[in-house]
């Protein structure tokens, strides 16, 4: 099992790809099928786009364990706020700050509200990534690391009151014609983290792979509006022993520049997005 988990890190480490303005979904527990959608807001914080901020409200739906319903019930809430810095020609980083909150279910039938029903999470990550892109392509290779904390909806302690996790993704986009209107997005992540619990005792679970997450999107953005549309699917592969598998629906709109609207060029693309 530990080669498995030092195989996942090579392929993390080795196949860089990009992360092109699409914001994908975030796991979502127990779930067959969910819907994700979200609308951000990505603005130029300096004359060449180097420094850039992107602003974002997600919403899921899930279904139940059993059935393919996935408008069902409600999964999970999200407002993001993240400042990007490429500060040489490869490289870039990224600082940010996120709020969460997820409807909690029992695992069992009929699958209703648990107690708490609400979890909040507060989460502050950063980003290193490296860049390459040519006319036809562009790809990354991304290490996140996350501080999350957990509450209850009265803002008590959740059973794991906080966690640090690492995330490895690699991304590849390609253009699928000449005015770059039209593009290909693939991704694919592997998450490890260790959490701080408190219920029954006071504890550090072990440092370990958790799941992956593969996605595929098409991207439209006509150059003549300041609007990017999103359109895609992600597997989520959750545990390294009992694995299930969840297959999430997204879409999502970027407005570049709302600041900028009177300006009649659209701001350069930052690498990176969720």
């Amino acid at each position: 099992m530990r080669a498995h988990y030092f195989f996942l890190f090579l392929v993390g480490i080795f196949q860089t790809q990009i992360v092109l303005g699409q914001i994908r979904p975030p796991g979502l527990g127990n779930t067959n099928v969910a819907t994700w959608s979200a609308f951000a807001f990505r603005q130029a914080l300096d004359t060449t786009s180097q420094k850039q901020s992107v602003t974002y409200i997600g919403y899921a739906r899930i279904s139940h364990p059993d059935n393919y319903n996935a408008f069902q019930k409600p999964g999970m809430l999200i407002i993001n706020e993240e400042f990007y810095n490429q500060f040489a020609q490869h490289w870039q980083y990224s600082l940010a700050l996120s709020y969460r909150r997820q409807a909690e279910y029992i695992d069992i039938s009929p699958f209703s509200n648990d107690v708490p029903s609400i979890k909040q999470e507060f989460r502050i990550y950063s980003r290193f990534t490296y860049l390459w892109k040519n006319s036809r392509l562009k790809f990354a290779a991304t290490f996140r690391q996350e501080f999350r904390k957990f509450f209850t909806p009265d803002f008590q302690h959740w059973n794991e009151t906080y966690q640090f996790r690492s995330r490895i993704r690699y991304q590849l986009a390609l253009n699928l014609d000449q005015h770059k209107i039209h593009k290909i997005i693939l991704s694919g992540e592997q998450l490890f983290s260790i959490s701080r619990e408190i219920i029954p005792t006071k504890t550090w679970t072990n440092f370990s792979y958790k799941e992956s997450r593969f996605c595929i999107y098409y991207s439209f953005d006509k150059k003549k509006t300041p609007f990017i549309f999103n359109l895609g699917y992600m597997n989520n592969l959750v545990g390294s022993k009992n694995v299930y598998s969840g297959h999430y629906i997204a879409a999502d709109v970027i407005w570049e520049n709302p600041l900028d609207i009177f300006k009649s060029k659209k701001g350069k693309h930052v690498e990176g997005l969720e």
